[in-house]
């Protein structure tokens, strides 16, 4: 599809908050639950590997695409890597608090930062 048709619906998916774009482009910085760029959030799935936007969205990968895997970052404070797992439906790993500093019925206010 040649690009000035590809730009109105990219804008329309954007509107109906399919995909976030990157501020001021017509690039995909987000399709939920999948990452268009690179995160502290690593998802990986035996050979296969993704970028989610937040823990909760590398464990909807691995849900979505109902594979076994792992979600990894690290702690903003020490750096500590920090896993998550899921094994069948199971999720394992040692534990750990999610901070979310927006409420969630403001996170689209500005969605590439929440």
């Amino acid at each position: 599809m040649p690009v000035p048709k590809v730009k109105p619906v990219l804008e329309r998916l954007a509107n109906a908050r399919v995909v976030n774009l990157v501020p001021g482009s017509h690039y995909i910085l987000m399709a939920n639950p999948f990452s268009g760029v690179p995160t502290s959030f690593r998802v990986t799935s035996g050979e296969r590997s993704w970028w989610g936007n937040c823990i909760w969205d590398g464990l909807g990968i691995l849900t979505m695409l109902d594979v076994d895997g792992r979600v990894e970052t690290s702690c903003p404070d020490c750096g500590d890597v920090l896993a998550l797992e899921r094994v069948g439906s199971e999720l394992r790993g040692d534990g750990g608090v999610a901070h979310f500093s927006v409420p969630a019925a403001r996170w689209w206010d500005d969605i590439g930062f929440t």
